[in-house]
């Protein structure tokens, strides 16, 4: 039984890149990229090389697990299970290199399969907010700002707004994969001591047959820097589901009720209150973006290793990466499952655009009286009297602009058409999604 809920609860297709079997598979990857060199250098021969390639598709996991728990050592266990299957090739697995040169040179490539997983469900989550903005961006909503009434606005923005938003973060990922898509063959301080005048031929071919850059200069370990860089577009990524998650969460609150997480019609909302249609999904978003962003300043903890390096970034590793990359993921496709079926309740708009009689046509009645001649803040000061005295008395607004006798009805009746005071909403969407 998992002890992890994101090995059974909270699960995408990332489980599989950062399951053990697909680390052991990638450590192993990097060892035959390893001998390659060394075969082409001249260090081995071709059937050396040959039996240590072969040597993979024969090495168990179970073996390597079973191997670590005797020398407690986890790449050294596949180095010797490797060996096991190489027959008297095995000794020249490794030759030269020390366990971060594998590890870390293993991890990009996983990091590697991870972004680019991220990047194609971003990829068609932001299809996805491009079709909803275009489909609302007449759609029109009272806008909130310090969680008041403003002044109108568009369901079409608010889609258009997060579509930009991942646009953003597609541009973060693809930037970040620069520094950290790269490898390293470097040895224990980085100097390459043990691979002599051919270090730097050998980690060309390696990084060249791996499909990685190269580090140019590391100690032990690659520089935490560039893990904590991706790991902080992944917490972009996160917080952006988050934001929107948010975003429904209090718009399908009982009093506003404008927008709302579609419901089963099996599903149970509450073991006590059988009428409740909670926003679990989002909320469960919202709950899993604190686990990822919390799990950042561990990888920024890490940045500062002593020396040549220490062993303190090891552990959390095993748990952060996996953590962020699968968390996040699984948050992207839950909110693609909302924004699918996300229910909208039109009637409700329209009732709370007209909630507060009138008063958030208050900034476009000021402009209009600016227009007819009266001074910014003069214009300001009436509106803003006239507003309190309509909200004081529960009035419309519309009875108090009418006794300052500046504007004719049908002004009055275009002065206060909601609809008709969106801006360049419609335009601002389009032009927001049109690549």
């Amino acid at each position: 039984m998992s002890i992890s809920p994101f090995e059974q609860r909270y699960t995408t297709k990332m489980n599989d890149i950062f399951d053990d079997k697909n680390k052991y598979s990638k450590w192993m990857d990097v060892e035959i990229a390893l001998a390659k060199a060394h075969f082409l250098i001249g260090n081995i021969s071709k059937k050396e090389y040959e039996e240590i390639k072969n040597a993979k598709e024969k090495v168990k996991p179970e073996r390597i697990v079973k191997i670590e728990n005797e020398i407690h050592h986890d790449l050294m266990a596949m180095v010797k299970a490797m060996a096991e299957q190489a027959g008297n090739s095995g000794g020249k697995i490794h030759l030269g290199a020390t366990s971060y040169d594998i590890e870390d040179t293993a991890t990009a490539l996983i990091f590697k399969d991870a972004v680019g997983l991220l990047e194609n469900n971003l990829i068609q989550f932001s299809k996805l907010l491009k079709k909803l903005a275009l489909e609302h961006k007449k759609t029109v909503c009272i806008g909130r700002t310090h969680g008041q009434h403003a002044t109108p606005t568009t369901y079409g923005m608010k889609f258009a707004l997060y579509y930009q938003e991942a646009k953003r973060n597609l541009e973060r990922l693809a930037e970040c994969k620069k520094r950290i898509l790269v490898g390293k063959m470097s040895g224990a301080v980085g100097t390459g001591a043990t691979f002599g005048e051919d270090k730097e031929k050998l980690e060309k071919i390696v990084m060249d047959e791996l499909g990685l850059a190269l580090a140019k200069i590391t100690t032990q370990v690659i520089q935490r820097d560039r893990h904590a860089e991706v790991l902080s577009v992944v917490s972009l990524v996160a917080s952006m589901l988050e934001k929107i998650a948010k975003e429904i969460r209090n718009l399908q609150r009982t009093e506003i009720l404008e927008i709302g997480e579609s419901f089963g019609k099996k599903q149970v909302g509450s073991s006590t209150m059988p009428h409740k249609r909670n926003p679990h999904k989002s909320e469960r978003v919202c709950s899993l973006a604190r686990i990822v962003r919390a799990n950042l300043s561990v990888a920024y903890e890490n940045i500062a290793l002593e020396h040549e390096r220490d062993l303190t970034n090891s552990a959390n590793e095993r748990i952060i990466f996996s953590q962020m990359f699968i968390g996040t993921d699984y948050m992207l496709e839950q909110m693609h499952k909302i924004l699918e079926t996300l229910e909208f309740y039109p009637e409700n708009m329209k009732r709370n655009l007209e909630m507060t009689n009138g008063l958030i046509m208050a900034e476009r009645i000021m402009i209009a009286l600016i227009k007819k001649g009266i001074g910014r803040q003069n214009a300001h000061e009436l509106i803003r009297e006239a507003s309190q005295r309509a909200f004081a008395e529960n009035r419309h607004l519309r009875k108090e602009i009418e006794k300052l006798n500046k504007f004719s009805e049908k002004e009055l009746e275009d002065l206060f058409d909601y609809k008709g005071y969106i801006g360049n909403a419609k335009r601002i969407v389009e032009d927001a999604v049109k690549d």
